[in-house]
C-alpha cells in the first residue's frame, strides 16, 4: 500500500483544529522518532526510510518500526509504506543497531491525531508541531493502491481545501531535514 500524503503549512491552527474537531475527536500524543540509515547514508540518498516511533498517548505507549520505500509520485512524495508494532522498543533499537545500521537523527513530535471517513476513504488528519521547527503543520494521509493514488491525493486535496488550507501551503519539506539544518547539521 502508498500513504496518499499531502503536508501543509498551517497559518491559522486554531481554524483548522475547530474544524477538525467538528469531525472528528482528537487524539493527542507525542512520538519520539529516531530514524535509522546505513553508514554513508544510503537510504536517504535513495529517498527510504527507517524510522522507529515510540508514541505517548493518553491511553497507552506503543512503538511501531516504520520502512517507507522511494517516492511513487513526485508532486506529493507520497511512498510505499510498512509497518509493524513491536512489543520492546529497545530490543528493535539493539537489533537496528545490530545489524550495521545507526541513528541519524531523532527528535520530538507533537500530535493532535483525526481519524476521518471522508469522501469513502478513512484518513488520518494529524496536526503537528515539532519543537525544534517553527510553525504548525497538517499531514493528511490515506492508503491506496498505485493505481488509485491519483485519485486518492485529488481527494486529500480536496479535504485540504475543506479545511482552509490551499495548494500554496503545501509543503515537501521534511521534518528530519528542518530539525537537521536547526541543529546545523546534515539528517
Amino acid at each position: 500500500m502508498i500513504e496518499a500524503e499531502l503536508k501543509a503549512r498551517v497559518h491559522s491552527p486554531e481554524t483548522v483544529m475547530r474544524a477538525l474537531d467538528d469531525r472528528a475527536t482528537a487524539r493527542t500524543e507525542v512520538y519520539q522518532d529516531t530514524y535509522y540509515d546505513r553508514p554513508g547514508g544510503s537510504l536517504e540518498k535513495a529517498g527510504q526510510e527507517l524510522r522507529v516511533r515510540t508514541v505517548h498517548g493518553a491511553e497507552e505507549t506503543r512503538t511501531v518500526l516504520t520502512y517507507k520505500g522511494t517516492a511513487v509520485d513526485e508532486e506529493s512524495g507520497s511512498k510505499p509504506e510498512h509497518e509493524t508494532r513491536v512489543e520492546d522498543a529497545e530490543a528493535v533499537h539493539a537489533m537496528l543497531r545490530g545489524l550495521g545500521y545507526t541513528p541519524f537523527i531523532a527528535f520530538e513530535k507533537r500530535c493532535r491525531n483525526y481519524d476521518l471517513e471522508e469522501r469513502g476513504r478513512r484518513m488520518l488528519a494529524t496536526l503537528v508541531r515539532v519543537p525544534e521547527i517553527d510553525g504548525t503543520f497538517l499531514e493528511l494521509e490515506t492508503l491506496a493502491d498505485e493505481d488509485d493514488l491519483a485519485a486518492a491525493l485529488n481527494d486529500v486535496r480536496a479535504v485540504l481545501g475543506e479545511l482552509g488550507l490551499a495548494d500554496g501551503d503545501l509543503t515537501r519539506e521534511t521534518y528530519t531535514g528542518a530539525v537537521a539544518a536547526q541543529r546545523g547539521s546534515n539528517p
